[in-house]
């Protein structure tokens, strides 16, 4: 599949970062997919309604790397995996999501996908700026 990383850096020490946004309910502060969804915790699942239906999440356990990936189910053939990571740059961290192309997407929609995660890191980074 192709893929792009798509990353904004903040002027915070990573592991401050990490440990400000890695639970599955901050997401909802700044992810606009999930914003909507409400989600609620069912075991190791999260779930809730997106924008095109319903959907549930798996995260990452909190860890020592910084590592906040995440699988959605929107109820599609395939799960949607999103590798999303907080890492150091300096005294400052960048916050990396990869977005990968999937079979389905047209060229179009994978823009307007990228687009949007673009969006959501910047509300990311401008909640972590308060």
């Amino acid at each position: 599949m192709r893929s792009r990383v798509i990353s904004v850096t903040v002027d915070r020490e990573w592991r401050d970062v990490y440990d400000r946004i890695w639970r599955p309910e901050d997401f909802l502060k700044w992810a606009s997919g999930l914003s909507a969804a409400a989600l609620s915790q069912d075991g190791d699942v999260w779930r809730g309604q997106g924008p095109e239906g319903p959907i549930s999440v798996r995260f990452t356990p909190h860890n020592a790397y910084g590592v906040m990936d995440h699988v959605v189910d929107v109820g599609k053939a395939a799960d949607v995996y999103i590798p999303l990571r907080v890492i150091a740059n300096g005294d400052g961290a960048d916050i990396q999501l990869t977005l990968f192309r999937q079979p389905e997407m047209s060229d179009a929609d994978f823009a307007r996908d990228a687009e949007w995660v673009e969006r959501d890191l910047k509300a990311l980074e401008a909640l972590l700026a308060n």
